[in-house]
């Protein structure tokens, strides 16, 4: 059974930097795309981010800030966060699912993803 789980979140002022993480089990992450979605209050969830076995992939709000990656011996993947902005502030999650990589510019899931409970980020002075 696939499991994710984030990690890392918090409350941080704008411009600092945060890395959330995000531990699998039940399956290796090298094999599959993992990606990061955030949903902020009152908005749908987005896709952020997504690293696959060639490539990754960032949103245009996050490009150039964000860098997504995976460590193979602790079978994790990360999502550094550099210079945050209040438009950041969100919960995070992390998930995987067949071609995640491919649907995560438009947001869109599929039944057979597998999410954590996400992480909760706040950026606020």
């Amino acid at each position: 059974q696939m499991q994710l789980e984030e990690s890392g979140g918090g409350l941080v002022q704008p411009g600092v930097s945060l890395t959330l993480s995000c531990a699998a089990s039940g399956f290796t992450v090298d094999d599959f795309s993992i990606a990061w979605y955030r949903q902020a209050p009152g908005k749908e969830r987005e896709g952020v981010s997504c690293i696959g076995r060639t490539s990754t992939y960032y949103s245009d709000s996050v490009k150039g800030r964000f860098t997504i990656s995976r460590d193979h011996a602790k079978n994790m993947v990360y999502l550094q966060m550099n210079s945050l902005k209040p438009e950041d502030t969100a919960v995070y999650y992390c998930g995987t699912g067949p071609g995640l990589c491919s649907r995560v510019a438009t947001g869109r899931m599929d039944e057979r993803d597998a999410w954590g409970r996400g992480t909760a980020v706040t950026v606020s002075s």
